[in-house]
């Protein structure tokens, strides 16, 4: 074909025009993006508006008229009762010896004269909250030479037993994930607040591979101690929610007081990358079930329940489908999940509601374990119920708030037989909590 100028001009006219659109469609979409662009807060909505992303907790007892020199004063004495008072009459912390890793201790539940992974993981957390690094070590240390399951041919390898006896032997060779759960948290915020060491101090290296073995580990069969067993990993997969135990014939339910969204939400951040999104969902999954396995009139929620949280009954704990021991804790931590994210105001409707129920019973007369519908089972007054009564506060909004917190700043620290381990260390975490110095420790950058 033969152009002539007359042809030519038009084309290019064309181009340049074309071009021109071009361009400015392209600015159009770089101004969308840059409008789209994840801003501060956006990260912030995402992260949600609590703890986590202020670096602000509460002080609940110093919002009711007490002095900082008073909270700190009444937190380091129950620290000092509890982890080294009488031996006989106020501790439930033991030193053991020592072995090639330093130190050795335990913590103790007196009253059944043994050593639980529960125990043994709220003893860390405590220890680190309070920056008691040689007591956390201690336990640690006990931990992994005594409880701690490394044989590969063992049905529970990866996992912690239970229940031992104070000179280690077992009185289980099974685990009861809620021990886990606190014990990997307690291990990330220790490399955060001191940083990792080496061996078993490598805490975080230690997280790491206890949260991958609590969704990951595979199903064994073996013999223990005790005989053959069958033991899973931790979580249900298809409902996102950690397991009663992962032991066969007793990890088709699960135990609302194991619901941890304020830790899952860091182990979305801080955990093996393949396992975020798991626990990102775990997190709204628990938040969720709070409110399907809560009481609509009480607020209080059993002690074991099936998935779809309703009360879950067995013939060896005739009160599981009950406000019983377990249950006590749950409210503690779906406030604190409030306290640190802020992401789902149920949780403020729940706090409510719960405190609401104990108020009408009598602050100083309310018992310790109900059916979910209020009827009293248990006349027993016990302080660790005040104490995780009283964390509600930090999610709670109506006047009988500031009641709950009173009523454990007036409680003394748990020193009967009966008391010292259990109420005594929700005792112990529930001051921590009031008193906003139970943190978030960052990783070290």
């Amino acid at each position: 074909m033969k152009f002539t100028q007359s042809s030519v001009l038009p084309l290019n006219y064309g181009m340049v025009k074309l071009s021109a659109v071009i361009i400015v469609l392209f600015f159009v979409i770089l101004s969308c993006q840059n409008k789209t662009a994840p801003s501060t807060a956006r990260v912030k909505q995402e992260d949600g508006s609590g703890a986590f992303a202020t670096g602000k907790y509460r002080n609940l007892f110093l919002e009711n008229g007490h002095s900082q020199q008073e909270i700190t004063a009444k937190n380091e004495a129950a620290f000092r009762q509890l982890f080294h008072g009488d031996s006989a009459t106020q501790a439930v912390y033991f030193e053991a010896g020592r072995n090639e890793n330093g130190l050795l201790a335990y913590v103790s539940d007196v009253l059944h004269y043994d050593v639980r992974s529960e125990g043994i993981s709220y003893g860390m957390m405590i220890a680190v909250q309070m920056n008691k690094k040689a007591e956390f070590d201690a336990i640690w240390n006990w931990a992994m030479a005594y409880m701690y399951v490394s044989d590969p041919k063992h049905p529970s390898e990866g996992y912690f037993s239970w229940s031992l006896k104070t000179d280690g032997t077992p009185n289980s060779e099974t685990p009861a994930p809620d021990g886990e759960e606190y014990m990997v948290m307690a291990l990330y915020f220790a490399a955060g607040r001191w940083g990792n060491g080496t061996g078993i101090y490598d805490y975080k290296a230690w997280a790491d591979k206890i949260l991958t073995a609590i969704r990951h580990r595979p199903l064994k069969r073996g013999m223990t101690k005790f005989g053959p067993r069958t033991v899973h990993n931790m979580v249900n997969e298809e409902a996102k929610m950690i397991r009663f135990v992962p032991d066969s014939g007793s990890w088709g339910f699960t135990d609302p007081s194991y619901h941890l969204p304020a830790f899952y939400e860091l182990w979305a951040r801080w955990g093996p990358e393949a396992d975020r999104s798991f626990w990102a969902a775990a997190a709204d999954t628990s938040r969720n079930f709070f409110r399907k396995t809560a009481n609509p009139k009480t607020g209080l929620v059993p002690d074991y329940a099936n998935f779809d949280g309703t009360p879950h009954s067995t013939r060896w704990n005739q009160r599981s489908s009950n406000f019983s021991f377990d249950a006590r804790r749950t409210q503690m931590n779906w406030a604190v999940d409030w306290s640190w994210w802020q992401k789902d105001p149920r949780e403020v409707e729940l706090s409510n509601r719960i405190q609401a129920f104990f108020a009408s019973q009598g602050m100083e007369t309310y018992g310790t374990e109900y059916t979910l519908d209020g009827q009293m089972l248990n006349k027993g007054h016990a302080k660790g119920l005040i104490a995780t009564n009283a964390v509600v506060s930090l999610a709670a909004t109506h006047p009988p708030a500031k009641d709950f917190v009173e009523a454990l700043w007036n409680t003394p620290i748990p020193s009967a037989f009966n008391e010292r381990y259990y109420d005594g260390l929700l005792y112990l975490m529930g001051m921590l909590h009031c008193s906003g110095e139970f943190r978030i420790w960052m990783p070290k950058l």
